[in-house]
């Protein structure tokens, strides 16, 4: 009787492990795939994005040309950060992490003023750096997205 406990106790166990074990080897498979490197800048040393164990890690993005000042910065960043997360099969609402470089840190809460209204339910986690960008950006952010 003991032993036939002991079989079925083990069975079971071993039934009830069955789905780790194949959501491990699924992980295990994606990280074993090549990175693929997204849209390579031919003048430049990096790539807009890189997709590797089902994440897209994008490059960082500043404001660019046009109106200075944080608020329209981050608001065109964010915008090139949406456009990029499209074309490779991504979206804002898929986005996991953030870091925002600031030159400076007291400009904080008006660069936060634009960033909530990109992310409006599905809150990323954020870091901001204050740091210096040189030229004349204020901010540039970089993001981590679910593929």
């Amino acid at each position: 009787m003991l032993r036939l406990f002991v079989i079925g106790f083990l069975s079971s166990m071993l039934l009830a492990c069955q789905p780790e074990l194949s959501v491990a080897n699924a992980a295990e498979s994606a990280m074993s795939e090549d990175p693929e490197y997204m849209n390579p800048n031919p003048r430049a040393p990096y790539s807009e994005g890189v997709r590797y164990g089902g994440l897209i890690y994008l490059a960082g993005k500043t404001g660019g040309a046009g109106e200075r000042g944080v608020q329209p910065e981050t608001r065109r960043a964010l915008e090139s950060i949406q456009d990029a997360l499209e074309r490779f099969g991504s979206s804002m609402d898929r986005v996991v992490k953030c870091t925002v470089y600031l030159v400076d840190m007291a400009e904080w809460s008006a660069m936060n003023e634009v960033y909530a209204e990109f992310f409006p339910e599905n809150k990323p986690a954020r870091t901001a750096i204050g740091i210096s960008l040189g030229g004349e950006s204020r901010v540039e952010i970089e993001c981590i997205a679910a593929a």
